[in-house]
């Protein structure tokens, strides 16, 4: 499942080597929604951890991210847990496509002319 969140870089952590061949990378962004801003962390796997090198602290940014959850079973009990794996960082700003520019020589649209009563075919 794909998602997507736009905020303020509010805090970036240093990657974590889990195993020899499991890293991650944490970080937070804030999030204005309603009265109150909200603080939401995702995560970065292996070769996406630096993804976040290239922003700093108060950037605004657009995360897309991945919403992933497991379950273990710990001494009988089952705990659950859910991540935001994010996966491409943009800045929000120059992170979506322009409208295309209007050519010089291009000729104003007109609107398509009214009908009138006289020329359609509805019964009332």
């Amino acid at each position: 499942m794909a998602y997507e969140a736009t905020g303020k870089l509010h805090e970036k952590f240093d990657t974590q080597q889990v195993s020899e061949k499991f890293s991650k990378r944490e970080f937070v962004i804030e999030v204005v929604d309603g009265q109150y801003p909200e603080h939401i962390k995702f995560q970065l796997v292996q070769d996406k951890t630096s993804l976040v090198d290239a922003y700093k602290v108060g950037d605004e940014v657009r995360v897309q991210f991945n919403l992933r959850g497991r379950g273990f079973n710990k001494n009988g009990q089952m705990l659950y847990f859910t991540n935001l794996e994010a996966w491409r960082i943009e800045a929000a700003a120059g992170g979506g496509q322009a409208a295309p520019a209007a050519r010089k020589d291009a000729q104003p649209q007109r609107p398509a002319p009214i009908a009138s009563d006289d020329d359609n075919d509805l019964p009332f």
